[in-house]
């Protein structure tokens, strides 16, 4: 996992990081990460949303109006409002997803946890979510927040980076290893 100095260092992380130190000093950490929580949902909800943050198409003016409406009918708040608009703007709304999952580990690291990510093919209910959250406490010693993500790649299964921990219980990675045993 990369540490908070090279996460900073990408155009993502330079966004993620400003916004996150200007969430810390107003006190809003926890609104901006429901917030990005949200626009995240948004994103894998909506193929019209996800459309204006990631097409070349859609020019700088007419995305700034499209965040501005979304954000008000998503209920952001007045940071991450502003926020996303600095993104439109400059034209950089195809970083969003990076930012995201950027702030929420300099986040999590304010909060004094660990951060894993966790991939698997389809996505993780609530309750699976906690049952993961649980056993990575255990061996991590800490509290973990987890940066799930879905990738219909791995066929089934889960992968898991915690630090420089990986565990790789995902069927490809199984099916991969047995084609190599059989080739023998």
């Amino acid at each position: 996992m990369e540490t908070s100095g090279g996460i900073r260092a990408s155009l993502a992380g330079r966004y993620a990081s400003a916004l996150f130190d200007l969430a810390r000093d107003e006190r809003q950490i926890e609104s901006v990460s429901k917030s990005l929580d949200t626009v995240k949902a948004a994103l894998a909800e909506s193929a019209d949303f996800k459309a204006i943050t990631s097409s070349p198409l859609i020019n700088r003016a007419e995305a700034s109006k499209a965040i501005a409406a979304t954000s008000g009918s998503l209920k952001l708040d007045p940071l991450t409002r502003r926020f996303l608009g600095v993104l439109a703007k400059n034209g950089r709304l195809s970083q969003l997803d990076s930012v995201i999952r950027i702030f929420a580990r300099l986040a999590a690291e304010h909060r004094g946890e660990t951060t894993a990510e966790v991939t698997s093919a389809f996505p993780l209910n609530d309750d699976q979510l906690a049952a993961l959250k649980g056993r990575l406490k255990v061996n991590a010693g800490t509290d973990v927040a987890i940066d799930a993500k879905v990738d219909p790649s791995i066929l089934g299964g889960i992968v898991v980076r915690l630090g420089s921990q990986m565990i790789d219980a995902s069927i490809k990675t199984k099916l991969n290893t047995l084609a190599l045993a059989m080739k023998g």
